[in-house]
């Protein structure tokens, strides 16, 4: 297995194109040609227009040339492409504009007050996790509704790994392919926030070819970060359970995220306790 770190250049460039090919110039007001498109999508010469640069200043880009564009360029070319929050982030992490949020070494173990925050968050299921989706504590509950942590290798205590390879929490999410696409949305932002981390590209390159699943997702270059949302799950020994989430990072260890888990409803919650009391 061959791996690598982030190639910005190249990334840039092939995230460019795909988000330039999957918009629809009737949707952007731009009048229709008579000749017609070979390629979906915006052509070049109509992102250049959009952005304010020449079309070479395009190409070059597309053709990972080398370039590396300015912070307004990159704010430009966010406006042209309609870019979401998350991937004009992501843009302008691969420009490198914008100035990393932590120069340390990724979190590998948990920080104590962090690991007894979520001790004491209990009976609410909790968990730390890192960038790269590293579980580097959790709670008695979070346990006893996924799996028991202790009994798994370090190298396997990652959520992305256990969502894919794990036969038992391949299986847990109603709807996992909504949840396995977040997720890699997610490990596609903090793979071009810490293009250095050999471990996180290690762990994409690892995915990437033990499933099929995980390839075809990356390879669309979905981009976004979700701080809340909720997750359906089906557990073997209490049933459907609808928790809602939440993602906390703390100021001082931005690398640190706080994950916490409450039942959406009665049934969930009535799950849950009986879960947690056995």
């Amino acid at each position: 297995m061959t791996t690598r770190t982030v190639d910005t250049t190249h990334e840039l460039a092939a995230f460019l194109r795909t988000r330039r090919e999957r918009l629809d110039p009737r949707d952007l007001g731009l009048p229709s040609r008579r000749q017609s498109r070979r390629t979906p999508g915006l052509r070049r010469e109509e992102v250049a227009d959009l952005a304010g640069v020449s079309v070479d200043y395009i190409v070059r880009l597309e053709q990972a040339r080398g370039l590396r564009p300015s912070a307004d360029v990159v704010e430009a070319l966010s406006r042209a492409l309609r870019l979401t929050p998350d991937e004009r982030t992501y843009l302008f992490d691969l420009a490198r504009q914008r100035r990393p949020r932590n120069a340390d070494e990724p979190a590998t173990t948990a920080v104590p007050p962090l690991a007894r925050l979520v001790a004491d968050l209990s009976p609410l299921p909790a968990m730390l996790m890192n960038h790269r989706y590293d579980i580097l504590a959790w709670n008695r509950e979070m346990a006893r509704l996924l799996l028991d942590f202790d009994t798994l290798p370090p190298s396997q205590r990652n959520s992305m790994w256990l969502c894919l390879v794990h036969p038992e929490i391949r299986e847990f999410y109603v709807d996992r392919e909504r949840v396995v696409r977040e997720g890699i949305a997610h490990l596609r932002a903090a793979w071009a926030e810490h293009p250095e981390d050999r471990a996180l590209t290690d762990l994409i390159a690892e995915l990437t070819d033990l499933d099929e699943e995980f390839a075809r997702l990356w390879a669309e270059r979905d981009v976004s970060v979700n701080g809340r949302g909720h997750k359906v799950m089906r557990h073997p020994d209490v049933g459907a359970i609808t928790v809602q989430f939440e993602v906390l990072m703390p100021l001082q260890d931005p690398d640190q995220r706080l994950v916490i888990y409450r039942a959406a409803d009665d049934e969930s919650q009535s799950a849950l306790d009986r879960l947690c009391a056995r």
